[in-house]
């Protein structure tokens, strides 16, 4: 499926002569939507170009990589094995619940241990012990993902002026700035709390693909609310105003944040008038279940 730019009308954009498209990307797959497709898209092609029969992942309990994955595994052909951060909690909850309807084998091992999932010893373990699987990092984040990702930026058509996405494992905005080669303004909006220390892992992301380092971009770092898949009212009411006014579902983790801090911005005058921006809607909407079910937040 195509991932369509839908133009935004607000008094708050019209006030400000801002030009505001999101980039559909939520539309590019019932369940393996937004930038969790354009991660695994050559990583699938890897694993099948090699032979691999299996694909092994980590997340947490709520990872919409994981259910991704999952979903992706059953559409190609491949058996998928998620490495959960914690232990088991019966039932299962709607993401891993999911991932189990489309045939991942699920393993929770502790969160001391998840912490060396990016060890060589400790995936050459996991390797050994699951008959060589193709591994995939946390959050889908390689350089085959930012190959991916570089392909957002060529999928679109019009005139514009600053990209915006929100920010996680940094894999989807190292792949938009090496996709834009210097070009435009790139910002970046993190979901975690001290989200300036991604800077780092992007530049080195970008640097490893492209061997070129580019200054046309920053993270911003005041809209976390609190940290990861933490959320205040106030967010919770701007994503169900937006829904209403845009018919554009949102999620508090990564979209929400996103697009409000952005709107933020645009109400503080950040931007100069006449900038055309497009954001990135990345999807992630299957876990608006989890909070509903959790914490009985309707998203």
């Amino acid at each position: 499926m195509q991932a369509p730019l839908q133009q935004l009308e607000h008094p708050l954009l019209q006030q400000h002569n801002i030009t505001l498209w999101v980039k559909r990307e939520d539309l590019l797959h019932p369940h393996i939507s937004g930038n969790k497709w354009r991660k695994l898209k050559y990583n699938l092609q890897e694993a099948q170009a090699n032979g691999h029969k299996t694909i092994l992942t980590f997340g947490g309990a709520y990872s919409n990589h994981i259910a991704a994955t999952a979903a992706a595994g059953a559409e190609f052909g491949f058996k998928t094995i998620g490495i959960i951060r914690g232990e088991e909690h019966l039932p299962l909850n709607p993401t891993l619940q999911f991932a189990t309807e489309q045939g991942m084998e699920l393993h929770y091992i502790s969160r001391e241990l998840y912490r060396r999932k990016n060890e060589p010893d400790f995936i050459a373990e996991l390797a050994e012990k699951y008959n060589q699987p193709y591994v995939v990092p946390e959050g889908g984040t390689n350089l085959l993902a930012v190959k991916g990702c570089t392909e957002i930026v060529e999928d679109i058509p019009i005139k514009y002026d600053v990209i915006c996405c929100a920010s996680g494992t940094g894999g989807t905005i190292a792949g938009i700035i090496a996709g834009l080669a210097g070009q435009k303004q790139v910002l970046g909006f993190p979901a975690l709390k001290g989200g300036d220390l991604l800077e780092d892992e992007i530049e080195q992301l970008v640097y490893s693909y492209s061997g070129q380092h580019y200054q046309n971009w920053q993270l911003i770092t005041d809209y976390h609310f609190g940290g990861y898949a933490k959320m205040k009212p106030e967010l919770l009411q701007f994503i169900h105003d937006f829904k209403t006014n845009h018919s554009i579902p949102l999620e508090p983790v990564y979209t929400g944040k996103l697009f409000y801090g952005l709107f933020d911005l645009i109400a503080k005058g950040y931007f100069a008038e006449g900038t055309r921006i497009v954001a990135i809607h990345t999807g992630g909407l299957q876990g608006n279940a989890g909070f509903k079910e959790r914490l009985g937040i309707e998203v």
